[in-house]
């Protein structure tokens, strides 16, 4: 098979299904994403990075309609209220009607307000992520997730509200820096280490291909990740259930990303370390093995993903920032840990000893 024709992977979800396209040249593959456009309005929400790049293209795709574009400076720190709030006074400005479509030309940062700003207007209105890094096109672009942060914790504000379709365009990673690829390695690690064994070892048997951005390799790896997120995503689309395990490592990692005010780490490191942290900590609880901790850190090593918590970080600090987390209950700690790679599992009522022993030697 030709791993660099174009994918489908439908994301089944009733009338709410839709479609993530994978493939090259799809940004200026205007008559396939024009057609999911169904009114007269467009926004454009994208950054001051991505926006020289690739905004021209998707200009192009929009000749007819009343459109414009809302950018944001590149980064974490600005996935923030006050932004939303700009996106729709844009919105506003445009005339913008219930049948109107923001596109989220971008990252992570960019999908999630912009999927936000959508879930907002008018009470919602339709979406399509056009995800540029590769974080985004493996995990946050897929599923309808969509918030910003706020200075107490990253994405504690937000709502469900699925695109319309994702046009992952391969093309667009050839500009990504060489930092931001390794981070979105990490959420293709994090989908094999919570369900997927052999996928986890394709990934150690092809980490220097990875590394090296070898096109085929690259395809398949988004494309095996885009799918087992959208077979869970269908079966547990308000995360109710086991669309909770698609957080490994996310609790500690927040905290992380919080601590060093969203500046210090991407996302991807962030859960880089804090999928290191858990298996560290379900070494301790006696749910897995060294060996177990010890192979997904030396893939994670490979791939050139940090593995340490950045040095000056407190460990009260991060327990604190831990005790915020959504996936809390009734005041304990909700961790997802694992019995091995493959094996994760929703774990309720974790003693803060013991994930405090483990912050605190893993600096």
């Amino acid at each position: 098979m030709n791993t660099l024709a174009l994918q489908t992977i439908d994301v089944a979800l009733g009338d709410r299904s839709y479609p993530v396209w994978i493939g090259s040249g799809l940004l200026a593959d205007h008559a396939r994403w024009r057609a999911m456009l169904r009114g007269r309005h467009a926004l454009v929400i994208s950054n001051s990075t991505v926006a020289p790049l690739y905004l021209d293209r998707i200009a192009q795709g929009l000749d007819g309609l009343r459109w414009a574009s809302f950018l944001l400076d590149d980064g974490e720190a600005h996935k923030s209220f006050a932004n939303v709030g700009r996106a729709l006074e844009a919105l506003g400005e445009l005339g913008a009607t219930r049948d109107a479509c923001i596109i989220a030309l971008g990252g992570g940062v960019v999908g999630d307000l912009a999927g936000f700003s959508a879930a907002c207007w008018m009470r919602g209105i339709d979406f399509i992520q056009m995800p540029t890094t590769l974080l985004a096109m493996v995990d946050s672009s897929v599923g309808g997730k969509t918030g910003v942060n706020l200075p107490a914790g990253k994405n504690l504000a937000g709502a469900f509200h699925q695109p319309r379709a994702v046009i992952a365009d391969i093309d667009t990673l050839a500009t990504l820096p060489d930092r931001e690829f390794r981070a979105g390695l990490a959420e293709v690690v994090k989908g094999a280490a919570i369900g997927d064994e052999p996928f986890f070892a394709w990934l150690e048997q092809h980490a220097d291909a990875l590394s090296a951005r070898d096109p085929g390799s690259v395809m398949k790896a988004i494309a095996r990740k885009v799918r087992y997120k959208a077979g869970v995503v269908a079966r547990d689309e308000t995360e109710q259930g086991d669309r909770a395990l698609l957080n490994l490592g996310h609790t500690f990692g927040h905290a992380l990303e919080t601590a060093g005010r969203y500046t210090a780490l991407l996302h991807g490191e962030g859960v880089a370390i804090g999928m290191l942290l858990a298996a560290r900590l379900s070494e301790r609880l006696g749910m897995s093995q060294a060996a177990d901790t010890q192979r997904l850190q030396r893939l994670l090593e490979k791939l050139g993903l940090p593995v340490a918590i950045p040095a000056g970080m407190d460990a009260q600090k991060l327990l604190a920032l831990m005790r915020l987390d959504k996936k809390n209950t009734a005041g304990t700690l909700r961790l997802i840990l694992w019995r091995g790679v493959g094996l994760a599992e929703i774990v309720s009522g974790v003693g803060e000893a013991d994930v405090l022993a483990v912050l605190q030697t893993a600096g």
